[in-house]
């Protein structure tokens, strides 16, 4: 199951992880258009000034929650590779397996949003295009190495389109009523894993 607990990353201080996590609430109620640093010190509860003191422009700002995000998207689908390890791809537990990850995603709503949001604005922001690119790559990476280790041919080209073709799921699932969630995802990822078989 994917962990449900922050780490703080190498490096990263306490304070530093409390502005991020608040700025990825602000983007998930507000938007990006939302992100301030006045509304991120509002969110973690701090005076006024406190994230400017350590992310001094919106630009480093918006950056520094691209890597927040991108990490924790990342630990996740490591967690998930390394639960799906030995067993066949398209078997009953496979699809449980990422069924289970997926619903759990989109539990992290915060999460899910502001990597939609990121995504959205990287199309108008080339520096930003370049950090989640960056980051793409190594989701991409962990999926290949996954299929590699399955005897998969051409798992890197397999890998790209899996990772967007996961990201469609969870848009697609995003906006449906809770209740109608888990027979979509099962549905979209018994039809994924069975063009692996």
């Amino acid at each position: 199951m994917p962990s449900s607990t922050t780490h703080e990353a190498p490096g990263r201080s306490a304070r530093m992880e409390l502005l991020l996590g608040s700025a990825l609430t602000v983007v998930s109620e507000q938007g990006l258009r939302g992100l301030t640093h006045r509304a991120v010190d509002r969110e973690a509860g701090l005076p006024e000034g406190s994230c400017s003191a350590y992310l001094r422009t919106r630009e480093a700002l918006v950056l520094g929650l691209t890597e927040y995000v991108a990490e924790r998207v990342a630990g996740h689908v490591r967690d998930l590779a390394d639960e799906l390890a030995g067993g066949a791809l398209d078997d009953d537990r496979a699809v449980e397996t990422v069924t289970r990850f997926i619903l759990h995603w989109l539990d992290e709503r915060d999460l899910l949003v502001a990597r939609i949001e990121l995504t959205l604005q990287a199309s108008r922001d080339p520096a930003l295009a370049a950090s989640l690119g960056a980051h793409r790559r190594v989701l991409v990476d962990v999926v290949g190495d996954l299929l590699t280790a399955r005897g998969k041919p051409h798992g890197a080209a397999a890998a790209e389109t899996l990772v967007a073709s996961f990201d469609g799921v969870l848009i697609g699932a995003l906006p449906r009523p809770v209740a109608q969630r888990k027979a979509f995802v099962r549905r979209s990822v018994e039809a994924l894993m069975a063009g692996l078989g």
